[in-house]
């Protein structure tokens, strides 16, 4: 039987919109998806064409065409896209990709300080345990849908988890069609706060839009058919806007070097409801939309740059650099966040030579050249600081204690649950604090700081607030082996000043009555630490040898 070239162009575009369906490749130059679709269905026209009496003579020279199309293909996709793309011909492009890498003047005044109320003490895995917790308490919920993955997000200057409901399977699709119920919000900064989100303004929530719908439900597959056939999509993000309304957050981004090179050029947002698709550059982009540059991408460049540092042929590993294992999101004072890695050496084990912290919206990137200790090396001093626990650490995220750059991390037992906070110098993995919470582990940590024949010292004295009083009342206090002393001063009736004698050998002989000098932090707490202390009536002679 010889078959008509039209049933064989209908089998054609079957074959495609099927496989469309199933895998969303992506039909634009640049991506390999759209050469392997003509390479993938040539193939049969092959076997038509030069088998025996499978199709008509006046039809060959169409087989032809579309023969050709599959060998010009498989010729571009093979030869000439891999060499475009091969890194021994383009290292400085791809060691130029991440943009300008800048030099940051100093950690402490461009990265402002943090107040204790906005450290991070809940991360992803303990966010997730408490989560379920909440998913518990109603049985209806565990049985039709699960959590899906946790990202971190600001939410009216508060630092949350939040997670969706997803459908736990096709049937479990078909009987709630219209959406699965809500989201689940955890504090970062306090376990204790975690609800489960059904309404927003008086209506209830129903993400019909989500990743593991199915039919023109699932999320790709809605944005797919619906004007982005062409267009790079990654990052699919669940994340709420300031008012609590649930969107999917996308990455579009472009292919700039051959068939790699992947890099962000704008963003897609999808209401979760309504399926309501808003395109944005970059520069457009809603300011609650926390992340439009991919975790992958940012450490595919990075290490693209510190690898392409003299080249592609650089054998001997001259200068290379790396990024180290993991990345966090962290937030600056101007409520942007942040992507922060650690540089170091190629073959180097616990030391960096810096870090870089790179623009989530913009990608700029600032490398402070701060020598240091690894996230990892940080945690295991932690982890030693209270070995007999047999406590583990969560991944460190960094933060700016007094103008020094700080490994802030959670201590945690095998049930996953938090049972101290730790905080550890980034520069001298030695210098730890540790307690039973984040205001006790913070004032063992800047006793540490200030202790006597340290080489580091804060270097935000400029902030520090200063006062002269007199003592109303002092006391003291051991915790963890550590005497604090307390004190209350005349003009200063509601705010509790502590320090250790690491800061000042004149605290322990401080009377009620003594006139002093105290520097401390800006605070909002009614405990404040003491960064400097100066006892007037008591005038020690140092030594001028």
């Amino acid at each position: 039987m010889k078959l008509p070239v039209k049933f064989l162009a209908v089998i054609y575009i079957i074959a495609i919109l099927i496989y469309s369906y199933m895998n969303f490749p992506v039909l634009s130059y640049g991506f390999a998806e759209l050469s392997a679709i003509f390479m993938l269905f040539s193939i049969p026209f092959f076997v038509i064409f030069f088998g025996k009496n499978f199709v008509r003579p006046k039809d060959k020279a169409i087989l032809k065409a579309i023969m050709g199309i599959g060998v010009v293909a498989a010729f571009y996709t093979i030869v000439w896209a891999s060499i475009a793309s091969w890194s021994i011909f383009r290292a400085d492009d791809y060691r130029s990709l991440i943009g300008d890498l800048k030099v940051g003047e100093s950690f402490a005044s461009e990265v402002a300080a943090v107040s204790t109320d906005n450290i991070r003490v809940v991360d992803e895995q303990v966010a997730q345990r408490l989560g379920d917790k909440v998913m518990g308490e109603k049985a209806s919920l565990g049985s039709q849908t699960y959590l899906g993955d946790f990202h971190i997000q600001k939410v009216k200057d508060k630092l949350y988890w939040v997670a969706p409901l997803l459908h736990s399977g096709f049937l479990k699709w078909l009987a709630n069609k219209e959406g699965t119920p809500g989201y689940v919000m955890v504090s970062a900064t306090n376990e204790r706060d975690v609800k489960l989100v059904q309404e927003v303004a008086g209506k209830p929530i129903k993400l019909k839009y989500q990743t593991s719908a199915y039919s023109f439900d699932n999320l790709h597959r809605h944005v797919y058919f619906n004007g982005y056939m062409t267009k790079g999509l990654a990052d699919f993000t669940f994340e709420i806007d300031d008012e609590g309304n649930p969107f999917w957050v996308l990455t579009q981004y472009e292919k700039k070097i051959g068939f790699s090179g992947s890099d962000a050029v704008g963003v897609v947002v999808v209401n979760a409801q309504n399926g309501e698709i808003q395109n944005y550059s970059i520069a457009e982009a809603p300011l609650w939309i926390d992340r439009i540059q991919p975790e992958n991408f940012i450490e595919t460049q990075l290490n693209d740059w510190g690898e392409y540092v003299h080249g592609y042929f650089n054998f001997s590993n001259k200068d290379k650099l790396t990024t180290t294992p993991g990345m966090s999101l962290v937030y600056g004072e101007d409520n942007r966040s942040y992507w922060y890695t650690g540089l170091t050496s190629v073959g180097a084990d616990e030391g960096t030579v810096g870090f870089v912290l790179v623009d989530t919206r913009t990608k700029e990137a600032k490398w402070y050249r701060q020598t240091g200790a690894t996230e990892y090396a940080a945690q295991r001093s932690a982890e030693g600081k209270v070995q007999e626990k047999g406590y583990y650490s969560s991944f460190p995220i960094t933060y700016n204690i007094n103008g020094v750059p700080t490994y802030v991390m959670s201590l945690k037992d095998n049930s996953g649950l938090i049972k101290m906070m730790a905080l550890v110098s980034v520069q001298d993995y030695t210098i730890v604090g540790a307690a039973d919470n984040l205001q006790e582990a913070l004032r063992e940590y800047k006793s540490s700081l200030n202790s006597v024949g340290n080489s580091i010292r804060p270097t935000s004295e400029s902030k520090l607030n200063k006062i002269k009083g007199r003592v109303l009342r002092v006391a003291e206090d051991v915790n963890g082996g550590t005497t604090f002393y307390y004190l209350l001063l005349k003009n200063e009736p509601n705010k509790l000043f502590v320090a250790s004698s690491s800061v000042s050998q004149e605290l322990p002989i401080t009377q009620a009555g003594d006139s002093v000098n105290v520097s401390y932090d800006e605070a909002t707490q009614s405990v404040i630490d003491i960064m400097s202390f100066d006892n007037l009536e008591i005038g020690l002679e140092k030594d001028k040898k």
